[in-house]
C-alpha cells in the first residue's frame, strides 16, 4: 500500500514535464489513488469480517498489480496517457484498500496482549520502511524510464500474493457471522460508547499521514528547483525523515506492550514534537537544518502511529475488527489524499502560513488526544486488558479507553 504513493513522489516533477500537465494534475495521481482507497476500505473491511481476511487480501493484491500494469502500458503506448494512468491508479486504489487495513485486523486476530502490540508496531514499521525504500527505488527506476515505477507494482504484488497464500494461516472459527442487522447494531453500540475517543484516534492517524505526505510533496519540489538535487540522491534525502519514522515506530511498538497510560503519553508527546518542528521549519531555509528538524517531526509521527494502531485494533472483538480498523485506514487515506494538493496550494500562498497552519492542526489534535483519550483509573500500568468485544448487553472490559465525561 505504501509503495503505491511514496514511490511516485520523486517522479512527480518528471511526470509533470513529460506529460505537460500542471502540478495539481500530477498530484492527482496520488489523490485519486488515496480517495478511491478511502472509499473502498470500509466495504472491504466489512466483507473481511463476513468472509475471511485472506479472501479479501489476495484478490486485492491481484487488482493492485493489474492497475500498475495498465498505468505503465498507458504511459508507454499513448501520446496522451494521463487518462489511462488515472484509470490504472483507480484500480490500484481499490486493490490497496484490501492490503494494510485488513492486515492490521489480521494481526489483531492472530496475536494477543503485548505480542499484539509488538506485531502492530512491526506492521507500522513495515509501512514506514515502504516509505523509506520507495523514494530511492522510484528514483532508481526513473533513471531508466520515468513510468517504469508502474511496472514495479505488479512485481511487489506477486511476491506479496505468494507469501500471503503460503504463510498466512487464519484461525478457523465455527461461529457463523452475525446477521447484517445485528452486525450494524453492534457497530452502532461501539461508536455510541466509544465514539469520542475513536474519532480522536482516527483524526490523529489522518493528521499524521496528511502532514507526512504534504511535507514529502513540498520537499520533493524544493530539492529539485532551488537545490538541483535529483535522481537517487533526491530519493536518499527524502528517505531520511522516513527512516527516522520507521525506526521509531518499530521501537515504540516493541516497548509499549499493553501499557495504555504510556501510549497516551507518547501520542501527546508525538504531536508536541510535530508542532514545535513545523513552527521552526517555517523560519528555516538551510537544507541540512531543515532535514534535521523534519526528522524530529517524523520521530513524533513514529511515536503516535503504533499507539493509535494498538488502541483501535484492540477496541472491538474479531467479528467487527475488520470494519473498525478499515474505517481507520480509510480516514488515514483521506489524510494522504489531502496532503499533496493542499500543500501544493499553500506553497503558492505562503510558506510561513503553510507551516504555521500545519503546526496549529497538530497542536489542536494533540490537545484532543490529551483530553478526549482517557485511560480508566483501574487500568494499572503494564496490566493487559485482553482486548474487548463491545456488545450492548455486556460491560466494557477494564483497560479500554473511555471518553472524558464531565471534564
Amino acid at each position: 500500500m505504501t509503495l503505491g504513493n511514496s514511490m511516485l513522489i520523486p517522479i512527480l516533477p518528471k511526470m509533470r514535464s513529460e506529460l505537460h500537465i500542471s502540478s495539481f494534475q500530477a498530484s492527482l495521481t496520488i489523490t485519486v489513488f488515496s480517495i478511491v482507497a478511502a472509499l473502498a476500505i470500509p466495504i472491504l473491511g466489512y466483507l473481511s469480517d463476513r468472509l475471511s481476511r485472506k479472501a479479501i487480501i489476495l484478490p486485492a493484491l491481484l487488482l493492485y498489480g493489474i492497475g500498475g500494469v495498465l498505468a505503465g502500458l498507458g504511459a508507454a503506448m499513448f501520446s496522451h496517457p494521463f487518462m489511462w494512468i488515472m484509470i490504472g491508479r483507480t484500480l490500484q486504489g481499490i486493490g490497496a484498500a484490501g492490503t494494510t487495513p485488513i492486515a492490521m485486523a489480521l494481526a489483531g486476530d492472530l496475536f494477543r496482549g503485548a505480542e499484539g502490540s509488538r506485531v502492530l508496531g512491526l506492521v507500522e514499521a513495515s509501512n514506514g520502511m515502504g516509505k523509506v525504500v520507495s523514494p530511492i527505488l522510484g528514483s532508481l527506476i526513473a533513471l531508466v524510464v520515468w513510468y517504469g515505477v508502474f511496472f514495479a507494482f505488479p512485481v511487489v504484488m506477486l511476491a506479496s500474493l505468494i507469501l500471503t497464500w503460503l504463510f498466512i494461516k487464519e484461525k478457523k472459527t465455527e461461529k457463523k457471522p452475525p446477521p447484517f442487522k445485528k452486525y450494524i447494531h453492534g457497530l452502532a453500540s461501539v461508536f455510541k460508547h466509544e465514539g469520542r475517543w475513536l474519532f480522536t484516534a482516527y483524526l490523529a492517524g489522518a493528521t499524521c499521514l496528511f502532514a507526512l505526505f504534504g511535507i514529502l510533496f513540498f520537499l520533493s519540489d524544493v530539492l529539485e528547483k532551488p537545490h538541483n538535487i535529483v535522481g537517487v540522491v533526491k530519493g536518499l534525502v527524502l528517505a531520511i525523515p522516513l527512516l527516522v519514522m520507521c525506526t521509531t515506530s518499530y521501537i515504540t511498538g516493541s516497548k509499549i506492550g499493553e501499557n495504555k497510560k504510556l501510549m497516551k503519553r507518547l501520542i501527546v508527546l508525538g504531536f508536541a514534537l510535530m508542532t514545535v518542528s513545523y513552527v521552526l521549519l517555517s523560519f528555516i531555509g538551510h537544507l541540512t537544518l531543515f532535514i534535521s528538524i523534519l526528522a524530529v517531526s517524523s520521530l513524533g509521527t513514529g511515536l503516535v502511529l503504533p499507539c493509535i494502531n494498538s488502541f483501535i485494533t484492540k477496541a472491538v472483538g474479531k467479528e467487527r475488527r475488520g470494519f473498525v480498523t478499515s474505517l481507520y485506514g480509510s480516514v488515514r487515506f483521506f489524510g494522504v489524499a489531502a496532503g499533496p494538493p493542499l500543500f501544493g496550494w499553500m506553497m503558492g500562498w505562503s510558506r510561513l502560513g503553510m507551516f504555521l497552519s500545519i503546526a496549529g492542526l497538530t497542536f489542536l489534535v494533540g490537545l484532543l488526544a490529551l483530553f478526549m483519550i482517557r485511560v480508566n483509573q483501574g487500568d494499572q500500568e503494564g496490566t493487559p486488558s485482553g482486548g474487548g468485544r463491545f456488545e450492548s448487553k455486556r460491560k466494557l472490559p477494564v483497560g479500554l479507553l473511555k471518553p472524558v465525561r464531565g471534564r
